[in-house]
């Protein structure tokens, strides 16, 4: 049975773990999937080189409201994949074979892999596994409903639809998630018709509530919606179509025809193909494995020295930037654990890029006051794009800020933003979160440039209605 002083499982920021340090000592590399994890492979990296050029395609449309005629002539969707792709694989490809035949001090594992003990490991070959630490960052799985249909070609999960031949003429897209929003503008600004249906009146719920309403009815005038009605089942019409089927829970159908289905409802850790009970690892209510601040996984409450998780395993976030800073904190404390470093999640942001944006970070209006002791305490503020400068000239009517404080004491405890850029607005407010800059002291003290967008978030900012300190700049 070999043995490592390394163990990791999962190649995604698991991978980054591999520094310098490990030279000269032993180290496994597990992972049954594709070599790299979810971001590079089917995630962040090519949705957003989907997002890109679909937000080009859509670029007539909103021209035309100002004047401008512009007209797309075609969609190269298959030269667009092959582009995608053609990076992608390589840099999969090429960090797979930099650990499996370049790294003397690396053994790479290409299978699935179970607990058999906290530090011991059985690989679905048969391979055992012993090692002196361990790192779970075995990621997370696009959910899959049991219902019939789910094994028709024609149904695709975020892992799977970039790379069909196409695009299609018809997508439907169940789920009301970011994996939904962006891949329902991916194909609606390439020209698909999509219809989006969600089993509840909310889209993107997890985001403040008015953000949310307004999202709905943006995407609402782009593509078609449909709402309150769950999936039952995908029919095969036989001729390389397939009609989904979807009920409202109160006898009602809605019966679509397609040439796609996406099911897009969301991921779920994989903390239950690891047989985590062998290890007597203990594992949170959303199937995530229960970690301390240290990273350090959980059995019976308690941490178990050197063993640590980290990434869509490990927390709720599911986001490439939490797991890279889980990363970096994991190894440290892998190769110093006398002096262990802890994580902080204060002021993760979020985005979402579909069209338009979403951008969040910090609480809700409802958690915010719910966490209140006193409600007055709570002040909100919203500025529309279209009241400034910039807006005027994009003649903007969707684009908002949302901003949340604490009166007496000027702390912004969320920010969320909706419209063009909200990724890139919103990284001042993650920083103010982050830093415990006071509402006024950002506000008043960098200059902003005008007339730039950026001019919104400033106009929030003072229109929240907090105390002001006597020597505030002006």
């Amino acid at each position: 049975m070999p043995h490592y002083d390394l163990a990791i499982i999962g190649s995604g920021s698991g991978n980054s773990l591999i520094t310098p340090f490990w030279d000269g000592k032993r180290v496994a590399l597990i992972d049954g999937g594709t070599f790299g994890g979810t971001c590079i492979n089917v995630g962040c990296i090519p949705t957003k080189m989907f997002v890109y050029p679909a937000a080009l395609a859509a670029v007539p449309a909103e021209a035309a409201r100002l004047g401008v005629e512009l007209t797309l002539d075609n969609v190269h969707w298959n030269a667009i994949r092959d582009r995608i792709f053609g990076r992608i694989d390589a840099i999969s490809e090429g960090g797979r074979r930099y650990r499996a035949d370049e790294l003397d001090n690396v053994d790479l594992y290409q299978e699935y892999v179970r607990f058999t003990g906290p530090a011991s490991l059985r690989t679905d070959s048969g391979t055992g596994i012993t090692a002196d630490q361990v790192v779970v960052a075995a990621g997370s799985r696009a959910v899959v409903p049991d219902i019939p249909g789910m094994d028709l070609p024609q149904v695709h999960t975020s892992d799977t639809v970039m790379r069909i031949d196409g695009p299609p003429r018809h997508v439907v897209v169940v789920g009301g998630g970011f994996i939904a929003a962006e891949f329902a503008a991916i194909f609606h600004g390439f020209g698909s018709e999509v219809v989006q249906v969600n089993r509840s009146q909310r889209l993107l719920r997890g985001n403040d509530e008015e953000i949310s309403r307004r999202f709905a009815e943006a995407a609402g005038r782009r593509w078609k919606l449909e709402l309150d009605f769950s999936l039952h089942s995908v029919e095969d019409n036989g001729d390389g179509r397939v009609t989904a089927v979807f009920g409202d829970g109160g006898g009602k159908q809605l019966r679509l025809e397609t040439d796609i289905v996406l099911m897009a409802t969301g991921r779920v850790p994989n903390t239950d193909r690891l047989d985590v009970g062998a290890a007597g690892f203990d594992v949170n209510a959303d199937g995530t494995l229960a970690v301390d601040g240290q990273l350090r996984v959980l059995s019976q409450g308690k941490p178990l020295e050197g063993v640590y998780a980290l990434g869509d395993i490990a927390n709720r976030y599911q986001l490439k930037h939490v797991a890279n800073r889980e990363a970096r904190v994991v190894a440290h404390n892998l190769e110093h654990p006398d002096r262990l470093r802890g994580i902080d999640y204060k002021g993760v942001p979020a985005a979402v890029f579909s069209n338009p944006q979403v951008a969040a970070v910090g609480l809700t209006e409802e958690q915010a006051r719910r966490d209140a002791a006193d409600d007055s305490e709570i002040v909100v503020a919203v500025q529309e794009y279209g009241s400034t400068a910039y807006g005027w000239a994009m003649e903007d009517s969707e684009g908002i800020v949302k901003l949340i404080a604490e009166k007496s004491t000027g702390r912004l405890l969320g920010a969320h933003i909706m419209g063009h850029e909200a990724s890139t607005l919103i990284q001042p407010l993650v920083q103010a979160i982050a830093l415990d800059t006071p509402v006024s002291s950002l506000a008043r003290g960098p200059y902003w440039i005008h007339p730039a967008l950026t001019e919104v978030v400033e106009n929030a900012l003072l229109a929240l209605d907090v105390d002001v300190p006597d020597n505030a700049a002006l």
